[in-house]
């Protein structure tokens, strides 16, 4: 059975499950080898304008299979230069998220822990089911709350103070104090936690593709830019690239005759 169940809907929306749900979609060696040609493969599909991202059965990832992840596994006596190798594989995997053109509209059922929660920073909209929760345990293992990006996203979207409680603590989060802390860009009972994901995507992939694009990089630039200056030079340069787009001369042709 594939580690992921890939789904093209109509409208340019395709949704794709981590499939190992026995093991609350645990990221196994299989499954992160189908993530990363996924992201590989997604990067050049045109057909594909918002990627909705989720989990199958109870829980949408419950981090690293500590138990099962397959025969490249670290043991306790692989060299520190395997273990780097090993850390950067995973590391990478938010990075190919965050890297895809489209937009990535997370749809988190049930616990996302460790390098769950580390893909649903890398994402671009997080949307909750009540059911949610979150955590980054590695501190209560005798690892570092630091891996897969976390000490760079979480800070930079719920703030240091509550970022430094929730990774030096490695608690649980439920999804109410991760929507008042602005982790979570919508709050949806469990019964609508799909659906409203569609449907958020899909309402992003009626716009045009490359500004769709331009915006999310423009939000992720500018997240970090030096200064406003340098922003706008961004947000100028890609504004001048989208008018001479053939969809937006067709979206202000369709504007115009409204």
């Amino acid at each position: 059975m594939s580690a992921l169940d890939v789904e093209q809907l109509d409208g340019g929306v395709c949704v794709v499950r981590l499939n190992r749900p026995e093991r609350l979609n645990a990221i196994d060696e299989v499954m992160l080898g189908e993530l990363e040609r996924l992201c590989a493969r997604l990067t050049d599909d045109d057909d594909v304008r918002v990627v909705v991202l989720t989990g199958a059965g109870r829980g949408f990832c419950a981090g690293l299979d500590l138990r099962g992840f397959g025969p490249s596994a670290t043991a306790a006596e692989t060299s520190a230069a395997a273990r780097m190798q090993f850390q950067e594989r995973m590391a990478a995997l938010p990075t190919r998220l965050r890297a895809l053109p489209q937009p990535v509209v997370v749809a988190v059922n049930g616990p996302a822990v460790g390098g769950g929660l580390a893909l649903c920073l890398a994402s671009d909209l997080r949307i909750c089911a009540r059911s949610a929760s979150f955590a980054n345990a590695a501190i209560r293992i005798g690892l570092t709350g630091g891996e897969m990006g976390m000490s760079y996203f979480l800070p930079r979207i719920v703030g240091l103070s509550v970022a430094a409680d929730w990774m030096l603590t490695g608690r649980t989060v439920p999804a109410e104090e991760a929507d008042a802390r602005g982790l979570v860009s919508e709050l949806v009972d469990d019964d609508r936690l799909l659906t409203r994901a569609v449907e958020l995507a899909r309402s992003i992939a009626e716009g045009s593709a490359l500004a769709v694009h331009l915006t999310k990089r423009a939000l992720q630039v500018n997240a970090d830019a030096p200064d406003l200056g340098a922003a706008l030079e961004l947000e100028n340069r890609n504004q001048v690239i989208a008018y001479a787009s053939e969809e937006a001369a067709a979206a202000r042709e369709q504007w115009s005759n409204r």
